[in-house]
């Protein structure tokens, strides 16, 4: 009798093995091209009347406790409906302003810096100026900047469209 142990053949041939990892690999591209194509068609989750939660540049929702934390009058740049860059404004009892201005020109569509020296809106391209609420000072801009309703609820900062008559111009908004 022969004590030696039988040789058994693998249970992976290296073709079957080279096989498995290249499904494996073109699997994980497909998912993470699918995951993504995903994310970009899904819209962002809303709340009630089609509020969304402030953002930072990644994407990741801003605490409004991190925008009181400035000093009052300062406008933080975040972004708000459909990624629009939107400027939240912090009132005199560190509580953020119920509306937003969004950082649109309404000219050719540049963003532009608030300027705290001058108290204005300032846009670079064309010298079109806007007032602290966003209605124009100086041209060519045609329009006031379009505002946005902005809400705080535990600590998140909701933003939601501006549908209503326009306090600036006692008429319909121009964006509606």
């Amino acid at each position: 009798m022969d004590d030696s142990l039988p040789l058994e053949s693998p249970s992976l041939s290296r073709r079957q093995f080279l096989n498995f990892l290249t499904g494996a690999t073109v699997a994980a591209t497909a998912g993470s091209a699918l995951y993504a194509t995903g994310k970009f068609f899904i819209p962002p989750a809303e709340t009630t009347g089609g509020a969304i939660l402030a953002k930072d540049i990644l994407g990741n929702p801003i605490p409004a406790t991190q925008i009181t934390a400035e000093a009052p009058g300062t406008r933080a740049l975040v972004a708000g409906l459909a990624g629009e860059p939107t400027y939240l404004i912090v009132k005199d009892d560190n509580t953020v302003d119920t509306v937003g201005i969004v950082d649109n020109c309404t000219h050719l569509g540049c963003t532009f810096p608030w300027n705290p020296t001058d108290q204005q809106f300032q846009c670079p391209c064309h010298g079109s100026l806007y007032a602290p609420d966003g209605s124009v000072v100086r041209g060519p801009a045609p329009l006031p900047l379009k505002i946005v309703h902005v809400a705080v609820v535990n600590n998140s900062i909701l933003i939601s469209p501006w549908t209503e008559t326009d306090p600036r111009t006692r008429e319909k908004p121009w964006w509606v």
